[in-house]
């Protein structure tokens, strides 16, 4: 019995995590859970898995939570509140697995908990990995710690990356579907709408993932995780459109011969591989229909239509804080988008101008990364009330 606490518990990972470990009840035991502020799903959650423990970001929402549990007859469980809660929970010892669904910064210091504990983490905030890749990589080698990533691309990786050393992979390929916008004349990007953005055609995401996806930041965002999950220089890690959306990801062995993981777009998959691993256990997720599959089509992404990967590597080759200052203007700037105070192709270019205008700092703390994350969210800000980007 593996016990586990789930940070981020009423998100699309938290959600599709309590389903797993509904199915797999007589191997994972849920220990905890932490949310934000969703009160409601936090509440049918506890009454489907019977927690000891629930975070609640909010410390004003928590008589709310008890007196609906107790409405519903629930057995109140013991709440913790705030960050200092979040880190209780990730290294509490009647803890083995963290699943880490927080979305952005907030998740990097209950992820660096859990890995400074020794935790087993289900690592499904990619932002955790681009901030901090080298500091996590440092402190579970230190720890003992098992970094085991949820995101379908880099969970396909792993998975494909037993079939052979370290030492024998020629490189990493990463598919992405493409987004919206794959066959969209580069010309009709400046009039490109946020409804339009938000409409991926594969995947249902939060908001600011979905417009990463229609900029294909969130390839760039990989690449940088797939750095340091995997000890693979960038120079080895290459993305490839895939707009059927079966192949997850491949791994090109150094004999020519290519490993890929194939399945349906079911993020119950790779959250279950990095609970149960090494072993594979029945799940929800239905397997292929080969006879429904006429095609698999692959092609180099557009660097001209999608500049912010190009942005991501430059991050990578600057090192230190340079990855994080990436994502903050990433974040500050898409969320302009959403609010149509910026056109579309202005994201790349605001995250091009504070990188170049960054101080590059040692990213050997937290502290200096947040400092980077903070200088580059107020940075971007101000580029944004200038005239000309």
């Amino acid at each position: 019995m593996r016990r586990i606490a789930i940070i981020g518990s009423t998100g699309s990972i938290g959600r599709n995590t309590v389903s797993v470990a509904e199915h797999l009840s007589d191997r994972l035991r849920v220990f905890a859970l932490a949310a934000a502020s969703s009160i409601d799903r936090l509440v049918s959650q506890t009454a489907a898995v019977h927690p000891e423990v629930v975070g609640i970001a909010d410390a004003a929402r928590v008589d709310e939570f008890q007196k609906k549990c107790r409405d519903l007859g629930i057995s109140v469980p013991s709440v913790v509140t705030g960050p200092e809660g979040l880190r209780q929970i990730v290294s509490a010892v009647e803890v083995d697995a963290v699943v880490s669904g927080i979305v952005g910064a907030a998740g990097l210091w209950p992820t660096y908990s859990a890995v400074l504990s020794g935790k087993i983490v289900a690592l499904a905030n990619k932002e955790a990995m681009v901030l901090a890749g080298e500091l996590l990589k440092e402190a579970a080698r230190a720890s003992g710690a098992c970094i085991i990533p949820v995101d379908s691309e880099h969970s396909a990786v792993d998975q494909c990356l037993r079939a052979g050393r370290h030492s024998e992979v020629r490189r990493l390929i990463l598919t992405a579907s493409g987004g919206p916008f794959r066959e969209t004349p580069v010309q009709r990007f400046p009039e490109i709408t946020p409804e339009e953005a938000l409409r991926h055609p594969t995947w249902q995401m939060g908001r600011r993932i979905t417009i990463d996806s229609a900029t294909l930041m969130n390839k760039g965002l990989e690449v940088i995780e797939a750095r340091w999950l995997f000890d693979m220089p960038a120079a080895k890690v290459d993305i490839m459109i895939h707009p059927q959306s079966i192949v997850h990801s491949m791994v090109e062995f150094v004999d020519g011969s290519t490993v890929a993981q194939l399945g349906t777009a079911d993020m119950r998959q790779p959250i279950q591989y990095a609970l149960t691993y090494p072993e594979r256990l029945p799940s929800q997720v239905p397997g292929l229909d080969w006879t429904a599959i006429s095609r698999l089509d692959f092609s180099p992404p557009d660097p001209q239509k999608f500049p912010c990967i190009s942005l991501a590597y430059s991050s990578l080759e600057m090192g230190g804080t340079a990855p994080a200052v990436l994502n903050a203007a990433d974040e500050v700037a898409v969320g302009a988008f959403l609010e149509r105070k910026i056109p579309f192709t202005d994201i790349p270019r605001i995250i091009d101008a504070t990188l170049q205008a960054h101080d590059l700092q040692r990213a050997d703390s937290i502290d200096a990364i947040m400092a980077a994350d903070a200088w580059a969210r107020e940075y971007a800000r101000n580029v944004m009330t200038q005239t000309v980007l």
